[in-house]
């Protein structure tokens, strides 16, 4: 029975790091469409969103080695190298931030609009639905290997999702409506996620506390 219980785990564990390494593979492919899409049609909202999938692309990475360390033993508290990784990950948050708000507030004082929005429409829905599956898996296989930090990276995944809604109710109703100022309204929403998800990092960077984004 034991035998048994331990080859379910490690496969638990295998899937576990398979859906970190989807998640980091398919931040790579969205950041470098939505960020090349953004700057041809001048849509800061998807610009942004592209940037804040590079930075999932660090923690993606510290994730990936959380797993293979509490694989090999699940009491384990985070290492050195999670700590860095959170940490560069945060200052990432904060540096995105900052950009948004400063880009935001410059396109909203000279009056600039994007060409169209309907790419972001259409990575933002891609996005939901891909990160919506992540999510619901994530916690299956959390919840059968009894593990917080699995569970925690669940959570984490689905701030992704609020930010996918923002981005695709920002560039909807402007495309539909062509309402001035909502895609760097969009923007902002993004940016006050992205400082969430910063000082979240920090925080657990100093401790062992693994719930996240709540």
């Amino acid at each position: 029975m034991q035998t048994l219980l331990d080859s379910k785990n490690k496969k638990a564990y295998n899937i576990a790091f398979g859906l970190a390494l989807f998640t980091i593979l398919y931040n790579i492919a969205e950041g470098l469409i939505s960020t090349y899409l953004g700057f041809e049609d001048e849509s800061l909202a998807l610009f942004g969103f592209g940037s804040d999938s590079f930075i999932e692309v660090i923690s993606g990475l510290g994730i990936a080695h959380m797993i293979l360390r509490i694989k090999k033993n699940p009491n384990s508290n985070r290492d050195d190298f999670e700590r860095t990784a959170l940490k560069i990950t945060g200052f990432a948050f904060y540096f995105l931030v900052v950009g948004l708000v400063l880009s935001s507030a410059y396109t909203i004082y000279t009056g600039h609009k994007p060409q169209t929005t309907f790419w972001g429409v259409v990575i933002s829905i891609i996005s939901i639905l891909v990160m919506w599956i992540l999510v619901l898996w994530k916690r299956k296989i959390g919840h059968q290997l009894n593990s917080a930090p699995i569970l925690a990276d669940a959570n984490c995944t689905l701030v992704c999702v609020y930010m996918s809604i923002i981005l695709l109710v920002s560039s909807g109703i402007y495309e539909v409506f062509q309402i001035p100022y909502i895609d760097s309204i969009g923007t902002l929403g993004l940016a006050y996620f992205a400082f969430k998800e910063g000082k979240e990092c920090f925080e657990k960077a100093e401790n062992d506390v693994h719930c996240c984004c709540d």
